[in-house]
């Protein structure tokens, strides 16, 4: 295991050598490394002077040399270098996030990085965003001048964990089965899919607790990108049953492990067995506003109390039953309005439908467009129009995340843009900039409202509320989700990220990427590599984030991407989408699309 230490002033000259032979691997000739020696040589006083640090192996073989420079808030890379035998080992990669990190221990909020043009590519890859090269005479190689913004771990992500690492128990099949609704899949088969999600609750993990197996190659590529190390699996704890808490309680050496270390234990949501597990009361009633009538019910409260000029709530009506529903969908309709009809706890979009009036008609009248819905309560609301007016074709779906501490506190995330069609969730983006300015401010402060409102309820946890974008530049509520969310994730990733590689990361959940083919576990972890390192190459992190849905016979993956602007952001969930869309070439014959010319 390689890990860092400060440098002796007695290794300086052996670490001249190490830094010499390192720059003549990019073979530049004798004459231009006689003419750069004595700015490359390391003298015994520089080592304290320039903070400079190594990279040994456990046999104490130094591997690579790195320093930090300047004061705050600008410091600079003065030096990084590896061994050449140690190229490709991540020793680079270790140095450079050791840097960073004492770069905000020093108060730096820019750190410089002037690289040789073969080291480019790893500066882009590591995070640090390009600007204008500095200078150099004729003789002189043109280096690439880079900046990173050194950042500690967000203020709400220390709150969340108290700082620290956390056991990640993921209990969605268990979350989703309290709610006796028929939309939700009985089997909970996706469920177990998005359990996967139980690697990001927190932006450093200590323990990973999943029902089904996971692939170990997926786990090792995720503690790669992360910077995460020594982060214990414990998967295939269930066959079929959703209790995962339960399971972990009948496995009493595994709940001795995954609750005696004194670390936070984090579930997707909150269970009657997981307060078991937990040591921690359940309150009765404390998922009340996981309903989404009872959601709209303490928005309305919210709202009556004024201070929101920016959101408006859409109207929603209880049906007492099926045939009472379609008459008032008849009803609206014939208005010429649209409709949207919910259960109470429906997931991800799962028992949300909008119905326009062209639909009714076009399904033969209300009563068959209901008999085409799963069975159980309706709600029937108003359908919220858009675009935007005055906003361009801005966003139309809007979330805030915030969580409430165990001492009631409650404390903004932040918010993100979501990416629904036709009423189903299917991924989110979050970052600086990405809600628009417009938006902002009603989003927060509302947000800010019902998280208060809940700590008042007694509820503790994550927790978000879903917005769509009117007509007229407001916000209309929709829901509340007391468990964390694909958003959650993102911002988790993120928090992770700006404190390993510099703040500003954009970061985007994508739920399903088809696959042109189902893939055995192997060929699955070259193609995560493969888009791994495709990904680097244009300054963007790859991460995947739901591998068990490749091996499904209409195969997907769910996927995190990461970068410091829109432009690359996009261009890497194009590469990814393309090049998972195109591994069934290496299959045999692509599938007939049905058609005949």
């Amino acid at each position: 295991m390689v890990k860092v230490r400060a440098a002796r002033p007695a290794e300086a000259e052996d670490l001249t050598g190490l830094v010499m032979r390192s720059k003549a691997h990019w073979g530049y000739d004798a004459v231009f490394m006689a003419a750069c020696a004595q700015e490359l040589r390391i003298r015994s006083d520089d080592v304290t002077a320039r903070r400079i640090v190594v990279a040994e192996n456990e046999r104490g073989e130094v591997l690579g040399v790195a320093s930090l420079e300047g004061t705050a808030p600008r410091a600079e890379l003065g030096m990084l270098f590896v061994e050449p035998s140690a190229l490709g080992q991540g020793v680079g990669r270790l140095l450079y996030r050791d840097v960073l990190r004492r770069a905000v221990e020093l108060g730096a909020r820019r750190l410089v990085i002037d690289s040789d043009p073969h080291a480019a590519g790893f500066y882009r890859a590591m995070g640090a965003v390009a600007v204008t090269a500095p200078g150099g005479g004729a003789d002189a190689v043109a280096l690439v001048r880079f900046e990173a913004a050194p950042v500690p771990l967000a203020d709400w992500a220390r709150a969340w964990t108290g700082g620290g690492r956390a056991v990640h128990l993921g209990n969605v099949g268990e979350f989703n089965a309290q709610f006796a609704d028929a939309t939700l899949d009985r089997e909970q088969r996706p469920a177990h899919h998005y359990a996967c999600l139980a690697a990001f609750y927190s932006p450093y993990p200590a323990a990973l607790v999943l029902p089904r197996p996971v692939p170990r190659g997926w786990t090792e590529l995720v503690c790669r990108q992360l910077g995460w190390t020594g982060v214990e699996v414990y998967d295939g704890l269930l066959d079929t049953d959703p209790g995962l808490a339960d399971a972990v309680r009948a496995r009493p050496a595994l709940a001795a492990q995954v609750t005696g270390a004194g670390l936070p234990l984090v579930p997707w949501g909150r269970t009657r067995p997981f307060g078991r597990l937990a040591g921690r009361p359940w309150q009765p009633g404390e998922l009340r506003y996981e309903s989404k009538s009872a959601a709209h019910e303490l928005f309305g409260r919210i709202l009556a109390d004024g201070g929101h000029p920016g959101i408006v709530l859409p109207r929603q009506w209880r049906a007492g039953g099926r045939w009472a529903a379609a008459r008032m969908l008849a009803a609206r309709t014939r208005a010429g309005e649209s409709t949207v009809l919910k259960s109470e706890h429906g997931v991800g979009g799962s028992g949300t439908t909008v119905v326009t009036p062209e639909r009714v008609r076009a399904a033969g009248g209300a009563r068959a467009v209901l008999r085409r819905l799963p069975r159980g309560p309706l709600l029937v609301e108003e359908y919220v129009g858009g675009p935007v007016s005055g906003a361009g074709e801005g966003p139309r779906d809007l979330t805030y995340d915030g969580f409430v501490d165990d001492a009631g506190r409650a404390h903004e995330v932040g918010g993100a843009v979501m990416d629904v069609a036709d009423g189903c969730y299917r991924g989110a983006t979050v970052g600086p900039g990405v809600v628009p300015a417009w938006a902002e401010k009603p989003l927060v402060s509302f947000g800010t409202a019902v998280g208060r409102a809940l700590a008042d309820s007694g509820y503790r946890g994550w927790f978000d509320v879903d917005f769509v974008a009117d007509g007229e530049g407001r916000l209309a509520p929709t829901e509340t989700n007391l468990r964390l969310t694909g958003p959650s994730i993102a911002f988790m990733v993120a928090a992770r990220l700006d404190a390993l590689r510099g703040a500003g990361h954009l970061v985007r959940i994508a739920d399903r990427v088809e696959l042109g083919a189902r893939l055995p576990e192997a060929q699955l972890d070259e193609l995560c590599t493969a888009l791994a390192r495709g990904c680097a190459e244009l300054g963007a992190v790859f991460v995947p984030a739901i591998p068990t849905g490749a091996f499904e016979p209409v195969p997907w993956l769910g996927v995190l991407v990461a970068a410091h602007s829109r432009e690359v952001l996009d261009a890497a969930e194009a590469l990814i989408r393309a090049k998972a869309l195109a591994v069934g070439a290496m299959f045999g014959p692509p599938r007939s699309s049905g058609r005949s010319s």
